[in-house]
């Protein structure tokens, strides 16, 4: 069965979340209803381009879609089992051409897939939406992907992302009033294949993360917190070292600096049997975290879950990050900003670590909280006229 979602993906929650409390919001006009969104076809491929718009409202909390002029409609009816949702796709553009839609106030995802249309089902609660890494899910051999996006009144944030898979690379980009443009997510040339057969090679049964369907085409790459949930990647392949940076600090302070814009807010940690004990300035006990598993890092929950508050979510937002760049056991600081440093121990997170190495800015959204330290694929202005989604060559 497909995972039945009540809300937005999971991955739209925590990395626009973790956008909106990290990044200050800008002073601007007031937003218009709806913006313009260009996706641009450069893939290359010959065949049909499909476009969703999905998401939830922020003034209904209902979740629905939108059809290309910005028209924004809550879902209806669902059944259990799930019934098929009706086809809200939106014709795309054809390889080197653009389509121009509207976007309205949502916080969701624009889906896009090629040569067939993605198959959606509803509840009488929710969206389910495609789970590629379940063998049963009808969406498994069909090429599609999607970037997540937020527009309210502080603006629009958009953002490409590999927190559950890499199938289609794609850039984002946002222009605002005065003219200023600014993009992300490009992959180097040849990147897709580079990065896949990059993934292939890595030692240790990371191989298992790539579909390929029978025509011979590889779908995807999951991330390693879907493959284990797959059975195609060893629940405990980052178990070695979560236990070294946990020990690390039996001796030794971790000093947590949550918040760039507060650098007098720090918080302290040391490991007291299995678990990691935080304390504020004032030496007063905040925080505590169990001794997480290789599951609970790659997908920043369990004895990692971050709740949206001023405390520990930002502590565990920050432990996560330092644990999938494996920094925690060397940099008794975090976040840690040097990118030097990242996923240098040999048990690590290398679909995360091969992801940021193809990409041209070394930006990327390959695990939940990967905007710790500013190095998330994410596109932010606070008076958008234009969004820009560019499907680039593979």
């Amino acid at each position: 069965m497909t995972t039945i979602l009540k809300r937005c993906a999971l991955t739209v929650a925590l990395a626009l979340l973790s956008a909106l409390l990290l990044v200050p919001r800008e002073a601007a006009a007031a937003v218009p209803q709806t913006i313009p969104l260009t996706v641009k076809n450069t893939s290359g491929r010959g065949e049909a381009l499909w476009i969703y718009v999905l998401g939830e409202s922020l003034t209904t909390h209902r979740l629905g879609y939108a059809d290309a002029n910005g028209q924004f409609r809550e879902w209806s009816g669902g059944s259990i089992p799930p019934s098929p949702a009706p086809d809200v796709s939106i014709a795309g553009p054809a390889d080197g051409q653009t389509k121009t839609i509207q976007i309205p106030r949502l916080s969701g995802r624009v889906y896009f897939s090629f040569g067939q249309k993605i198959r959606f089902f509803l509840t009488p609660t929710g969206l389910v939406q495609p789970a590629p890494w379940n063998p049963s899910d009808p969406n498994r051999d069909i090429l599609f992907d999607w970037s997540e996006f937020t527009l309210d009144d502080g603006g629009l944030w958009l953002n490409s992302s590999q927190v559950d898979m890499f199938s289609v690379p794609h850039a984002v980009g946002v222009k605002n009033a005065a003219g200023a443009v600014r993009n992300t997510g490009h992959l180097v040339p040849d990147g897709r294949n580079r990065l896949l057969d990059a993934i292939r090679n890595q030692p240790g049964g990371w191989a298992g993360l790539i579909h390929t369907r029978a025509d011979g085409l590889r779908v995807r790459a999951l991330a390693p917190g879907k493959g284990i949930d797959a059975g195609l990647l060893s629940p405990t392949i980052m178990d070695d070292y979560i236990t070294r940076a946990w020990d690390a600090y039996r001796t030794r302070t971790l000093t947590v600096i949550p918040f760039k814009d507060r650098p007098d807010v720090r918080f302290h940690g040391r490991t007291q049997g299995n678990a990691m004990v935080f304390t504020n300035g004032a030496g007063q006990q905040v925080a505590t975290f169990d001794k997480p598993s290789t599951a609970h890092v790659l997908g920043c929950d369990g004895n990692l879950h971050a709740p949206n508050d001023e405390v520990v979510g930002p502590i565990a937002r920050t432990l996560c990050a330092a644990l999938n760049r494996t920094t925690l056991d060397r940099v008794t600081t975090q976040p840690s900003t040097d990118a030097s440093r990242f996923y240098q121990d040999a048990v690590t997170n290398h679909y995360a670590r091969k992801i940021h190495d193809h990409m041209v800015d070394g930006k990327a959204y390959a695990f939940a909280f990967d905007d710790v330290g500013g190095f998330e694929s994410l596109v932010h202005d606070g008076d958008p006229v234009h969004a820009y989604i560019t499907l680039t060559p593979f």
